[in-house]
């Protein structure tokens, strides 16, 4: 499911990007030092690239001191092609993607029609191969038409280029189903991802339960719906001996629960998207609907806590949960609003609050957004060494903005980080040694 074509990738001259600062979190590698790309590849790195002089007729990019780094592989995206092409499609995602400096994206199988057969997944492949932009995969169904009874047929999925299996937006609530698909799973050793809330206990709710729910006036989601969520499927994987990913965890006793799972041994990991460590739920504010996420914005004690288990590593994985929507979805009253926000352009920086801020490493955060989201879906992406893919991104650390919703490249503009002052900036994103952005001057 790459863009491009095999015939294009070795007709490309050679590109070395010098006077950068190379970051590469698998290798621990930061230094200044320059790197050369040819034919899709990376041919050499390190600080003594030019010692020797350059390939004949390279192009040279002068990265004049900024960072380079892998491209972001986001595990985490719904382009809404087929059936809702009028919130997103593969092409407006690949483009939010690329300005993103996101190389490598996956994307949720809550497609019209669903992702549930190799013609779904094909579909995926093929329109990512047309439109030669970011990297495009897909997760496969875990259900028949996401309705939580009968297991697709993963294995047959897998060898059509499924990476892993999630409902996307609904928990496989049923105990039995879930346990039969990890099982199921496991015999082809492959992953599964839950949205990890108790239907039941969410039903009807708008924002995170608590003080400023009840002030407002909204129906509340409580906490324990993740946490009992993931508690269940925590039994189920020690059952079962099954790969199990929970998504954009989102309170502390979620993150203690899978903390211990770790120590067990177990096969589990997590993600969590940058609204979880950067918002808490008073961006809500006075009824905002781009504030309205699933799972809702949480309590601060919350935030602190998911914002610490980035630094340390409990969470694997910042994926952007990228979901757009249309404004006849958000401007409506906020119970009835769609729940999701845009995040694929604000993926870097937002994540970068937490180096600025000193909670976390930079190498640390760029490996939750590169080479450990690459090695969990067993992908060679997410790191600069010879012979990697060529896929890069090269971004000013230091750049001050603020994230205009209406200047962001996706077809929809919901973000829920609209206004918000940041530093970090995207300078170029490349694929396969071919630049697919490249920032204004």
């Amino acid at each position: 499911m790459t863009t491009g074509s095999k015939s294009a990738k070795q007709t490309m001259r050679p590109v070395a990007f010098v006077n950068a600062r190379l970051l590469d979190p698998a290798s621990g590698l930061d230094s200044p030092g320059g790197l050369l790309t040819e034919d899709g590849r990376i041919l050499d790195l390190g600080p003594q690239l030019t010692a020797d002089g350059l390939p004949e007729g390279a192009e040279v990019v002068d990265c004049a001191g900024q960072c380079l780094a892998p491209g972001l592989v986001d595990i985490r995206v719904q382009l809404r092609e087929p059936g809702e092409e009028h919130k997103e499609t593969i092409a407006t995602g690949s483009a939010a993607a690329a300005a993103g400096g996101v190389t490598s994206m996956v994307c949720l199988p809550n497609t019209d029609p669903v992702i549930d057969d190799v013609a779904g997944v094909e579909f995926i492949a093929r329109r990512a191969r047309e439109t030669k932009r970011a990297k495009i995969y897909c997760y496969g169904a875990v259900t028949k038409r996401l309705a939580g009874k009968d297991l697709v047929e993963m294995g047959l999925l897998a060898e059509s280029g499924a990476l892993a299996f999630t409902d996307g937006l609904v928990a496989v609530s049923d105990a039995r189903v879930m346990r039969r698909a990890l099982s199921y799973a496991s015999a082809f050793d492959l992953l599964i991802l839950q949205h990890p809330e108790e239907p039941r206990l969410t039903e009807g709710g708008a924002m995170n339960a608590g003080e400023l729910a009840t002030r407002l006036g909204l129906s509340g989601i409580p906490r324990a719906a993740e946490v009992m969520m993931i508690e269940r499927d925590l039994h189920l994987v020690a059952m079962t001996g099954g790969r199990y990913h929970a998504a954009h965890v989102s309170t502390a006793t979620a993150i203690e629960a899978i903390r211990a799972a770790k120590r067990q041994g177990l096969r589990v990991t997590c993600d969590t998207a940058p609204p979880y460590f950067a918002l808490n739920e008073v961006a809500v504010g006075d009824y905002r609907t781009f504030a309205k996420l699933s799972p809702p914005l949480r309590s601060e004690e919350d935030r602190e806590a998911v914002a610490a288990a980035v630094a340390d590593g409990t969470i694997d994985c910042i994926a952007s949960d990228h979901a757009p929507h249309d404004q006849e979805s958000k401007r409506v009253p906020f119970a009835h609003a769609a729940a999701g926000g845009a995040g694929l352009e604000t993926l870097l920086p937002v994540t970068l609050e937490l180096y600025h801020k000193g909670e976390a490493q930079l190498l640390d955060l760029l490996a939750r957004m590169t080479v450990a989201p690459a090695d969990l879906l067993r992908l060679p992406q997410g790191r600069l060494a010879k012979g990697a893919p060529a896929d890069l991104v090269l971004f000013d650390l230091e750049a001050p903005a603020r994230i205009d919703a209406d200047r962001l490249r996706g077809k929809s503009k919901n973000s829920p980080f609209d206004g918000r002052p940041v530093q970090g900036r995207v300078l170029r994103t490349v694929v396969d040694g071919r630049t697919v952005f490249a920032a204004e001057e």
